[in-house]
């Protein structure tokens, strides 16, 4: 039965959209490995965050739960020791557990560097991090530290560093007999903070110096004309590390039984639609790659029901035959994958999402409509939530695919407003929230 369970693999990159792979749709080559797992796995075209910044996403993803359920509703707050996660869980049923890269998961005041036990949330048996990797170190100077809070110092550029260590940890985890979950979470393409750049290896940037410029960014005012050379080289040194992985677990005979899964913690709009990069409902700050392949996910396919991060722990659970808890608020789409029909006819037409640090914000993702509302009197994000709140967004992407113009406040659009609206509320009822109250943009209440 041991030799049976699948290994995992988490590829986590930061601050990726959705659209720089070649597989859905880039022009300009970035992925040709991550392109090549998409044809022999499975390939998901509307896969959404839940939290479009940094810590909560992290913390939705190995808890399977949202932002205010699980505590980490903002950057700085630390995931509470003895959380369920993905590993926890993972390490209970006999598999074990590693970490490479940035973390974020461990509370601001106990510093940006070395991560105490009690907040690894399971990763036990490897650890290298930092908590805040892009102030700990610079793209050609990493500095993590191990699980006894020394430094570890590996040379070359962020990513190359960051994947020959992930690459001595599966090989350290996979020379065992038990299966193991390895987690690995670049902080590229992220700009660097201290100098706000979007930092490639030597000579990457050059290659795209006459960028491909998504439709979405062109006729928006940002930083895109500065940054989209260096974030493409990025994305292509995270391609080219993603098949040094590829090929050592082929190396070491546990590539047909290892999951693969890389995607983001949220995508990056180059200050087009705020101040900053992401923290907004905005396809280019929501929407974020994610390709699986391997046992259960080797189907050569395509899948258009939207899902999101918080789907991803009860997904891999299910793969690796594990039972999931009542904690546990995402939804597995391995009966997706399988294109169950039951699953298939019942699956939630929307994501939920929840906004912070630049408001209090909460929003829907349909196939079609993308709906945001922005707490009223709350500026940033002093608090998880509120019970009143006004529509700011409205798109329908069918017609406007790059969301350029809002719907909200346009006659004829009442009844979809007012349908996403209930809906909106309903899930965050479901998500643990209070029914709150919203305004729609002349100022009458309806929830």
């Amino acid at each position: 039965m041991t030799g049976s369970r699948p290994n995992i693999l988490v590829i986590f990159a930061d601050q990726q959209r959705w659209d720089t792979l070649g597989c859905n749709g880039h022009p300009m080559d970035l992925t040709p490995e991550l392109d090549r797992l998409a044809r022999s796995g499975t390939r998901f075209v509307l896969p959404i965050t839940n939290q479009p910044v940094c810590a909560p996403a992290r913390a939705t993803l190995l808890t399977g739960r949202y932002g205010t359920s699980h505590g980490v509703w903002r950057n700085n707050i630390g995931l509470a020791p003895g959380t369920p996660t993905l590993a926890t869980r993972l390490s209970g049923a006999g598999y074990r557990t590693g970490y490479v890269g940035k973390w974020h998961l461990s509370p601001a005041e106990l510093g940006r560097g070395a991560v105490p036990a009690e907040y690894r949330a399971g990763f036990r048996d490897w650890w290298e991090a930092s908590n805040a990797l892009e102030f700990t170190s610079q793209p050609f100077d990493t500095v993590m530290f191990d699980a006894d809070g020394a430094e570890v110092r590996p040379l070359g550029y962020r990513v190359d560093a960051c994947t020959d260590r992930t690459i001595e940890m599966i090989r350290h985890l996979g020379s065992a007999d038990d299966p193991f979950l390895a987690m690995v979470s670049f902080l590229e393409p992220h700009h660097q903070n201290d100098v706000d750049e979007y930092v490639a290896p030597i000579g990457y940037a050059e290659r795209y110096a006459s960028p491909f410029v998504p439709e979405d960014l062109r006729p928006l005012p940002g930083s895109w004309g500065q940054h989209l050379p260096g974030y493409y080289g990025a994305i292509r040194s995270l391609d080219e590390n993603v098949a040094r992985l590829v090929a050592t677990l082929d190396e070491m005979g546990k590539l047909d039984n290892t999951i693969i899964v890389y995607t983001a913690d949220h995508g990056c709009h180059f200050k087009t639609r705020n101040r900053e990069y992401k923290r907004s409902c905005h396809d280019s700050s929501i929407r974020v790659p994610l390709v699986i392949a391997g046992p259960g996910f080797d189907r050569r396919q395509v899948i258009h029901e939207p899902v999101s991060l918080v789907d991803l722990c009860p997904t891999l659970l299910d793969a690796c035959g594990v039972d999931r808890d009542e904690t546990i608020q995402g939804r597995s789409f391995l009966p997706l994958v399988a294109r169950d029909a039951d699953t298939c006819a019942t699956w939630p037409e929307e994501v939920f999402i929840q906004i912070s640090e630049s408001g209090v914000a909460r929003a829907l993702r349909t196939e079609r409509w993308a709906y945001g509302v922005l707490a009223i009197g709350l500026g940033g994000s002093q608090v998880p939530g509120s019970d009143d709140y006004v529509e700011t967004h409205l798109y329908d992407t069918y017609a406007d695919p790059h969301q350029h113009v809002n719907l909200i406040g346009r006659s004829g659009y009442d009844e979809v407003r007012l349908r996403l609206r209930g809906r909106l509320v309903a899930r965050m009822v479901e998500a643990g929230e209070t029914a709150p109250g919203i305004r729609d943009l002349v100022g009458s209440t309806t929830v």
